[in-house]
C-alpha cells in the first residue's frame, strides 16, 4: 500500500476518485495526491475514525491543508497508547520513494476520547463530509455497536461493504435520510476498488462529491 502503488492500482481498476483514509492518521494523504495529481486521479483526503464507542467513521476535507489541519485534532483526543511495531506492525509515513519521513508512536487502531457525536461535530466544525464506516459489518460499525441510530447524529452518507446489501443497510436506516455509498476499506493495494460508488456529477472533487451526496443541482450517487 505505498501511496505509488495506491495510484497505479486505482488507475488499472478505472477508478477516477478515491478516498485516502487511514485509522486516526491524515499524515500520507499528501503525498499520495501529490503523485495522483500527476497521473489525471482525483483524491479526498480524509481519515477513519474510531469513536468512544469504537464505531468507525470515515471523514473527507476539501484539500491536503484542512485534512493535515484535522490531524491536530485527532492528536489532541487519541488516546496516548505506544504502539507495539512487533505485534501491532509498524506505523510509518513514506515519500514518492518508499523512504520512511515518519513514524507514529502511538497505537491508531485504538479509540478516540471523544463519542460519536462529538466525532462528527468535529469533522463538520472543520468543513468536512462524515459517514458511518461498514455499517453492515459486525464490529466496529454504527449498528454492532449502538444497535441505534443516535438522536441528533448527522451524517453526510452511510457506509455499506457490498452493494448487495443496501436493502439491508436501508433496513437499518429507517427513516434515516442520508444517501448509501460503498467503498473498498481497503488495506491492501488488491482489494482497491473491490466496492465503488458511481457519483453524477460535473467533476470529481470535493464541492462536487458533496452535491452529488446531497443529491443538489441534479448531482446523485448510486451503486
Amino acid at each position: 500500500m505505498s501511496p505509488q502503488a495506491i495510484v497505479d492500482t486505482s488507475l488499472e481498476k478505472g477508478l477516477s476518485l478515491i478516498g485516502i483514509t487511514d485509522h486516526n492518521a491524515t499524515r500520507q494523504c499528501a503525498i499520495v495526491s501529490e503523485i495522483a495529481k500527476e497521473k489525471g486521479l482525483s483524491v479526498l483526503c480524509g481519515v477513519e475514525l474510531t469513536t468512544r464507542e469504537e464505531v468507525h467513521l470515515l471523514a473527507w476535507f476539501e484539500s491536503v491543508e484542512v485534512a493535515s489541519a484535522f490531524q491536530g485534532w485527532i492528536d489532541i483526543h487519541l488516546q496516548k497508547i505506544p504502539n507495539n511495531p512487533e505485534f501491532f506492525g509498524y506505523q510509518v509515513v513514506v515519500d514518492r520513494q518508499e523512504k520512511v519521513v515518519y513514524e507514529e508512536p502511538y497505537l491508531l487502531i485504538t479509540a478516540l476520547d471523544t463519542d460519536i457525536i462529538e466525532t462528527a461535530s468535529a469533522v463538520h466544525a472543520f468543513g468536512g463530509l462524515v459517514a458511518a464506516a461498514h455499517v453492515d459489518k459486525r464490529k466496529n460499525s454504527l449498528f454492532s455497536q449502538l444497535g441505534v441510530m443516535p438522536a441528533h447524529l448527522v451524517l453526510d452518507a452511510v457506509e455499506a461493504s457490498a452493494p448487495e446489501h443496501e436493502t439491508l443497510v436501508r433496513h437499518y436506516l429507517g427513516d434515516y435520510p442520508a444517501p448509501i455509498v460503498c467503498g473498498s476499506d481497503a488495506h491492501d493495494a488488491k482489494d482497491i476498488g473491490r466496492s465503488f460508488s458511481c457519483f453524477h456529477m460535473e467533476t470529481p472533487t470535493f464541492h462536487e462529491v458533496r452535491l452529488a451526496l446531497a443529491s443538489a443541482g441534479g448531482r446523485g450517487v448510486c451503486l
